[in-house]
């Protein structure tokens, strides 16, 4: 990945494209800049540049990007964006960002955007996640994630796991599941790469897995996450259905 650094030279050389309105020229200055570089540039300039740049630019990147700037700066520009705007934003991100993003706007308003957005298993996971405190890992955790049935053949269960990593940016485990839902144990790609294609994945599964209940606090969360070493973590309910996605928390502070 090619790192920027941005420096006041940069800044002022995309203020000045914004001022002359040179929407070509600032799209390919920007083409390969990774989104929290985008970030970055949106915080360095006023709210209506950034709204600028939100609008001039793939809603693919700018999404990543509003995810990540501080609350205040999101805030501002969240307010001069049109509801269909926001829409755009939020039908590309993940739904635990998408959460949290929806989370600063009026309830009026949140009905409105989600109202723009087509995708309508998405907007459910939306509902799902504001439902929860944002404290909780209920409230912190994504609903996108790579789930088989304990019942798949190895073949089988490939086929499922490529179907569904085209809707996951981010693949940090497999689970498994059984019939009801509950989970099970998580799969190692090295075991299921090696096992016989006709072999079935109770039979290769890894039983012990790491799990949080929705209501443990985010900051007891973090202490198990660090403690094991752990990218991502199942969220279940108390009886041990599996509730949602990885809990996408990162820990590097």
């Amino acid at each position: 990945m090619q790192r920027f650094e941005i420096n006041k030279t940069v800044i002022d050389s995309i203020q000045e494209l914004i001022e002359k309105g040179a929407d070509a020229k600032l799209r390919v200055k920007l083409k390969d800049f990774h989104y929290a570089d985008i970030a970055e540039i949106i915080y360095e300039l006023s709210t209506d540049q950034g709204i600028y740049l939100i609008k001039l630019l793939d809603s693919e990147k700018t999404a990543e990007a509003l995810a990540e700037v501080d609350e205040d700066t999101r805030e501002r520009i969240l307010e001069k964006l049109s509801v269909k705007e926001i829409a755009e934003e939020i039908s590309e991100l993940d739904s635990d960002d998408a959460a949290d993003l929806m989370a600063e706007l009026s309830e009026e308003r949140q009905e409105r955007v989600m109202s723009e957005i087509s995708d309508t298993s998405h907007v459910d996971d939306i509902r799902e996640l504001l439902a929860y405190d944002e404290n909780t890992a209920g409230g912190l955790m994504a609903k996108e994630m790579v789930v088989v049935q304990e019942g798949l053949s190895v073949l089988k269960c490939l086929n499922a796991m490529r179907a569904q990593a085209e809707e996951v940016t981010r693949v940090h485990s497999i689970y498994v599941v059984d019939d009801k839902n509950r989970l099970k144990g998580r799969l190692s790609l090295k075991d299921l790469i090696t096992a016989n294609s006709k072999a079935i994945v109770k039979d290769v599964y890894i039983p012990k897995v790491d799990f949080v209940t929705a209501d443990v606090s985010g900051e007891e969360v973090a202490k198990i996450m660090t403690k094991y070493d752990l990218e991502a973590i199942p969220v279940v309910n108390d009886k041990k259905g599996l509730w949602v996605e990885l809990l996408l928390m990162i820990l590097l502070i």
